[in-house]
This record gives structure tokens, C-alpha cells and sequence, in this order.
């Protein structure tokens, strides 16, 4: 199968981010082997500052394969992002709408045309406290047994350090000179899944296979454990409430 060429629009916007990029940060990339030469095939990176696209998308172009990201569709709003967007070929997501499965035909279509499509498992910023991954969404999962193309876990570290993750002030924390990190890892065996029909229980598993392998990467990354249960954001919402309702009947 053949590769998706980089494209116009995709060397204007590393023109436009590679320099600052290159000036501002040190870099700290290993894995670049893992990525497929060739072939469409799935990324599931952690997501833990608003700067980390452009971290690891300049990690992945310098592979020679771009990704496809799925992004928020309000994104594609905006005047000049939106047209960057859409030259590079971004995948919006209509989240909670009768489009809402655009997206995912969207991304078949593009790994069975060969080219990359990049998931964060997570579906937002993580809210674990110590900024580890969180339980993921099956997405990803989702895809991948459908197409059953390789699916290349990612972890980085050090965009956060720059912009944390919702920080109450939206400072940019540029000095001293951060070093952006990106591990990718051997592609996730999920031969064990392929014949099994695909109900939730199972795209949970596969999900959490997915994830388990992006947080062993970032365990190596940032050289300490990770919690032995990865942080569920509505678990903990939900203790939040009782707690408060247990409170308010005192």
C-alpha cells in the first residue's frame, strides 16, 4: 500500500512552526523506527498540555509520515486555523451530533488510503493530577479492529512543562529551555482481538491495552511509576458529587 505524500499544505505549516519550534525547545525523540514506512496505520498519543500537537507532529513529519489528527470541529472555525485544518487534511470531530460518526468513517478511509491517523485515547487534556494518562475512550480501539492496521502507541513529556494542562493563568513557561520528549513504542499486538465481535466489553479491553502500552512509554520517559490504575475522570466526578452530597445532609 502506497503513503500519503506530505503535501503543500503540510510543508507550509511546518515552515511556519518547525523555526520557533527548533529556537525555543531541545528535543529529546527516540522510536522514529516504529513508524510504518509505508501503509496507513494508527498513533495513539497522551495528551497532557495544548502544545503537544505541534510537539509531536513535528516529531512524526520529521519521520517522513504526517498525521491526520481528529480535531474539535469548532476548530475548524477559526479563520486561519480552520484553513490550515483543512489543507493538511485534519479530521473534524462533531461531538454529540448526527455527524458524529463522520469522523470515524473519515479516519477508515484515510488508513485504508495509506496514510496515518493519530488518537488521543483520551479524548481531552488528562485530569489526573500528576499528569498521567486517564482511562481512554474506544475510539481508537474502534478503528483499529475494523481496519486491523498497526496501531503505534506514543508517549510524550515536556510540552506540559511549557503550557500546563488547564493552568488557572494561561502562562507560557519558556525558560529555562524545555526539552520536548517523544517515545514511540513497537506497534500494540492486538491479533488476540481480531476475530472477537466488537461489543463495548471488548473495545474496552482493546482500549485499555492501547493505553497500557502508552503508559509504560511514559513511565520511561519521565523515570517513575505510574499509578497502578490509570485516573478516571467520571469515577471521580461521580465520588466528588456523593462526597458533597454526604456533606450537605450533615
Amino acid at each position: 500500500m502506497s503513503r500519503r505524500r506530505i503535501g503543500f499544505w503540510y510543508r507550509l505549516a511546518a515552515v511556519i512552526a518547525k523555526p520557533p519550534l527548533v529556537v525555543l525547545f531541545k528535543r529529546d525523540w527516540r522510536g522514529m523506527e516504529h513508524i510504518p514506512a509505508d501503509g496507513g496505520f494508527i498513533t495513539a498519543v497522551n495528551h497532557n498540555s495544548y502544545l503537544d500537537p505541534l510537539s509531536y507532529a513535528h516529531f512524526q513529519y520529521n519521520t517522513g509520515r504526517v498525521p491526520r489528527f481528529l480535531a474539535k470541529a469548532a476548530l475548524f472555525k477559526a479563520p486561519f486555523v480552520g484553513m490550515m485544518l483543512r489543507g493538511t487534511g485534519q479530521i473534524p470531530v462533531y461531538r454529540e451530533t448526527t455527524n458524529a460518526l463522520d469522523a470515524f468513517r473519515s479516519a477508515v478511509d484515510a488508513i485504508e488510503r495509506g496514510e496515518c491517523v493519530a488518537f488521543y485515547p483520551e479524548g481531552t487534556l488528562t485530569r489526573d493530577p500528576d499528569q498521567w494518562p486517564m482511562a481512554g475512550k474506544t475510539g481508537a480501539a474502534r478503528v483499529a479492529l475494523m481496519t486491523r492496521a498497526p496501531v503505534v502507541p506514543v508517549a510524550q513529556w515536556g510540552a506540559n512543562e511549557v503550557m500546563p494542562p488547564y493552568a488557572k493563568e494561561n502562562k507560557v513557561n519558556l525558560f529555562p529551555r524545555k526539552t520536548l520528549k517523544v517515545l514511540a513504542g513497537p506497534p500494540v499486538d492486538l491479533s488476540d482481538f481480531y476475530d472477537r465481535e466488537p461489543t463495548p466489553e471488548v473495545l474496552k479491553e482493546v482500549t485499555a491495552v492501547i493505553m497500557a502500552a502508552i503508559t509504560a512509554l511514559l513511565q520511561e520517559l519521565r523515570g517513575e511509576p505510574a499509578p497502578e490504575r490509570p485516573y478516571d475522570h467520571r469515577q471521580a466526578r461521580a465520588e466528588q458529587r456523593r462526597k458533597a452530597a454526604g456533606e450537605g445532609a450533615k
